[in-house]
């Protein structure tokens, strides 16, 4: 039995290409889906062949309040128009001390296909946050 405590209070590191986009506090997405066909055989009621086919990872979103960090997002951002490559992400789970590492994903031929910025209202007193989403093709 492990005698180390269950990460709580995660927080993830998003690096993409060794670019350090900075600490964040949701993610979600992190998943594999494996589609499956479903065939009868002829003569056998009781039984249906279930093949699997595609195998597909949905999108990959971090989120957290707006930062000195949000500065180094918009930097990568900025030089998407001149070259959208296909490149690795690793997201790392973190303590709270942003020091101790988790677990770590790493993630091939990422995309950044999204990014949320803050929706400022005077009206209501609440947390400005950014997004940003990645698609992928599977992980390392």
């Amino acid at each position: 039995m492990s005698t180390t405590d269950p990460g709580t209070s995660v927080h993830f590191r998003l690096q993409i290409d060794g670019i350090d986009l900075g600490p964040f506090n949701t993610c979600t997405g992190l998943g594999v889906e494996v589609e499956v066909e479903r065939r009868v055989e002829g003569g056998n009621n009781d039984f249906v062949w279930q093949l699997p086919s595609r195998i597909t990872y949905p999108a990959v979103t971090l989120t957290r309040p707006l930062t000195a960090d949000s500065a180094k997002v918009m930097r990568f951002l900025a030089s998407l128009p001149q070259q959208v490559n296909r490149g690795t992400a690793q997201i790392t789970a973190l303590r709270p001390n942003l020091k101790e590492t988790i677990v770590q994903w790493s993630l091939r031929d990422v995309v950044v296909v999204g990014w949320t910025g803050p929706s400022f209202d005077p009206s209501r007193s609440e947390v400005a946050t950014e997004s940003i989403e990645l698609a992928h093709h599977g992980f390392l």
